[in-house]
């Protein structure tokens, strides 16, 4: 298995998964057209990565905008790094937004309430 990396576009988020870093990034807009499809090798990346190594994982988000099925996709890598981090895996999750995105502020810190493992939000530098 090595890395994952797909491409942005207008609507799709750039996707960058490093086998040798145990990292995923992803930074853009997401409102794909058909999210279950654009996630899964991604949510297969991860699913694999964290059966088959104990590399602790960072899961790095500067995310503009997210519609509900983008938010879906992300509650289940939250739920496998969840998982992880009860049987004692390392994981955290870095979020990163800008200071006049407050409703991805909002989303970041609703996720956060729902999630044990360290997971920051901070705010970007202008």
């Amino acid at each position: 298995m090595g890395d994952l990396k797909i491409e942005g576009t207008a609507s799709t988020p750039e996707i960058i998964c490093d086998y040798q870093a145990g990292s995923l990034k992803m930074s853009g807009d997401s409102y794909p057209e058909n999210s279950f499809e654009f996630f899964t090798p991604v949510l297969d990346w991860l699913e694999n990565f964290l059966c088959n190594t104990n590399t602790p994982v960072t899961v790095s988000l500067y995310l503009l905008y997210l519609n509900t099925s983008s938010v879906k996709a992300l509650m289940d890598i939250f739920d496998m790094l969840e998982e992880c981090f009860g049987k004692g895996r390392a994981v955290s999750v870095n979020w990163y937004y800008a200071a006049e995105n407050e409703r991805i502020a909002e989303l970041a810190a609703e996720f956060k309430e729902d999630c044990t493992f360290p997971f920051n939000i901070t705010q970007l530098e202008e």
